[in-house]
């Protein structure tokens, strides 16, 4: 197991026969792509994470890992303090490769940190999922995609369904539509998220683990699972 990284707390294989026996087509996808097997990131603070998300926003892994280590260098190569990131000139952190964007999204974050609409981590974990969502949104740059997958991959709340995400609409597509097999899959395919919604009624509240199937059906489809940036 990679260092930081824990198995969620919820039970998985209830979560699998819960599924299969609400949704039959998801419980066959369920059969046939074996266990679940999320992984848990590393428990940082939302400040922290949330750092490391814009930072990381329409940037690959090596770039954005880049731009990330370039920004913690200034502060000693550890994450700041709110305190301290408002403290640095704007200069530097444009030196470390942050777009004008970027920087003021992080400022926002950490003045929202400090005013305590963003958390502490003990916080966040008394919060429902909808309530970190709208608290969390508030910060500039920061929508509910990033929210959600922070729910799944840090906080390892059971029952996130990422209706915008493209995986789960076309691992959605893949187990639940009609598709001309003679096409190849494009965008025009994607599943409806309103029928996602609808569908995902049935999996509550085990809706993450669906969603890790419907990543995986993509993988079984012939292109290895990539799993998403994680906020």
């Amino acid at each position: 197991m990679a260092d930081g990284q824990r198995t969620p707390r919820y039970d998985a294989a209830e979560a699998c026969r819960a599924l299969a026996a609400a949704d039959p087509k998801l419980g066959a996808l369920i059969e046939r792509a074996g266990p679940y097997t999320l992984m848990l990131k590393s428990q940082h603070s939302p400040f922290d994470a949330l750092l490391e998300a814009i930072v990381s926003q329409q940037l690959h892994g090596k770039a954005a890992m880049a731009i990330l280590h370039k920004l913690l260098k200034l502060f000693g190569e550890i994450h700041p303090t709110p305190e301290l990131l408002l403290l640095q000139p704007d200069d530097a952190m444009r030196a470390a490769g942050l777009s004008k964007n970027k920087m003021l999204a992080l400022q926002d974050l950490a003045r929202k940190t400090l005013d305590g609409t963003v958390p502490s981590l003990a916080a966040i974990r008394r919060l429902s999922d909808d309530e970190i969502v709208t608290r969390l949104c508030a910060v500039r740059g920061i929508g509910a995609w990033t929210v959600q997958m922070m729910l799944m991959f840090r906080l390892g709340r059971p029952d996130v369904l990422p209706l915008t995400d493209y995986g789960v609409r076309k691992g959605f597509a893949l187990t639940f539509s009609r598709l001309p097999k003679s096409k190849p899959f494009d965008a025009s395919m994607l599943a409806d998220m309103k029928v996602m919604a609808r569908r995902g009624e049935r999996w509550r509240p085990w809706r993450s683990v669906a969603a890790w199937y419907m990543w995986r059906a993509c993988d079984l489809a012939g292109k290895p699972f990539v799993p998403p940036p994680v906020a």
